[in-house]
């Protein structure tokens, strides 16, 4: 996992986005077209359904924090300070924090080394056919590595563990997919930024601020690369996290 920076300077941006330009057709995954990935409505649809949790009920839920972590993480390696913790209650951990895009994982028309110069071929956690897991089409949530600060793996957390990720007036569902900086926290992969409505770009894109992660205990999905089953689950969880 890559060690995230504030910015990027504008030739290494410029560098991104022509090779970018550049990059062959053969790059982009089965099933995957320029500018496409499989199951974007799916995951687009998500949250609009009047039985689900909404943004305002689940923001409602998370108003006061009972600190789980020894101490804060920083949002990015640059960041002067070390300010968001990660909160507990009974059924999930939270944390609030900014969104970096997360592009590890299969190399595909969106995520490869030139899009993403900090780009890894590998996710820590792996598909059922025991393949990196696809940034560009999985939502999926990136949690710090086991450290100090806090170890998800104490709070009933692992790789598919269930996610439900709010930006604004949007709920996302999707699941643990990597492990990133022991001192970092606050990032997502480019399928679950663009479900949010967020600009998904490795080298550019991304939220500053007002991104909530909900992450349930003991919630694990399989086959972890299954969106339907993230989403199914997610919205289960998220009713009875609110009361409903």
């Amino acid at each position: 996992m890559r060690t995230r920076m504030l910015a990027l300077t504008s030739a290494a941006c410029g560098a991104a986005l022509l090779g970018a330009a550049a990059l062959p057709a053969s790059a982009t995954g089965p099933g995957a077209g320029p500018g496409q990935e499989p199951g974007t409505a799916e995951v687009g649809a998500a949250g609009t359904d009047a039985t689900e949790a909404t943004a305002a009920e689940l923001l409602a839920e998370v108003r006061g924090c009972a600190r789980i972590s020894k101490g804060a993480y920083r949002t990015d390696s640059g960041s002067p300070r070390a300010t968001v913790p990660v909160c507990d209650t009974a059924d999930a951990v939270f944390w609030k924090a900014d969104m970096d895009i997360d592009c590890d994982g299969r190399r595909t028309r969106a995520c490869n080394r030139k899009t993403d110069p900090y780009f890894l071929p590998e996710t820590a956690f792996q598909s059922s056919r025991g393949e990196p897991l696809d940034s560009a089409v999985l939502p999926h949530v990136v949690v710090p590595g086991p450290g100090k600060v806090w170890d998800y793996r104490k709070s009933g957390l692992t790789g598919g563990s269930v996610v439900a990720v709010v930006y604004r007036d949007r709920v996302r569902y999707g699941v643990i997919g990597d492990t990133g900086p022991t001192g970092i926290i606050g990032e997502a992969s480019y399928a679950m930024a663009k479900a949010l409505g967020i600009d998904p770009d490795p080298s550019t894109g991304g939220a500053e601020s007002g991104v909530t992660y909900i992450a349930f205990k003991n919630s694990r999905v399989s086959p972890i690369e299954s969106r339907e089953r993230a989403r199914s689950r997610g919205a289960e969880l998220a009713r009875e996290f609110v009361g409903r």
